[in-house]
């Protein structure tokens, strides 16, 4: 067997780290999030209208929700959690936010001051 040279040991070397550094993060965005990553819930009036969450024990519409509701005025406001963990709205969808908190808060300002019609709306 012919000798190791210190450059094909340093190679190897350099090779055996990039591969430990990708597959780490990969691990790590592959598992799957826990409840105790739930926010908690809140109640509050926002620009005069009342804004509530809480976590559920089912998983929303469609289990988008990350097991959370939030309501704007009594009316279900759907919310989505993202793979990065930020939050959206079925009123404001492009625009994620850190918490169902802030995703209420943006589709009141969103709003304008309309109602917030059930999801699906309707057929008249």
């Amino acid at each position: 067997m012919p000798d190791l040279s210190r450059r094909r040991a340093l190679t190897a070397a350099a090779a055996l780290a990039g591969a430990t550094a990708l597959a780490v993060p990969a691990a790590r965005a592959s598992a799957p999030a826990h409840d105790h990553d739930s926010p908690a819930a809140f109640d509050e009036v926002y620009k005069g209208r009342r804004i509530q969450g809480r976590p559920t024990s089912e998983g929303g519409h469609h289990h988008h929700g990350g097991g959370y509701s939030v309501s704007v005025d009594g009316v279900e406001l759907h919310v989505m959690r993202n793979a990065d963990g930020t939050w959206i709205s079925v009123v404001s969808h492009y625009d994620p936010v850190s918490t169902p908190r802030a995703a209420a808060r943006a589709a009141v300002d969103e709003l304008r001051g309309a109602r917030l019609l059930p999801f699906p709306a309707p057929a008249n």
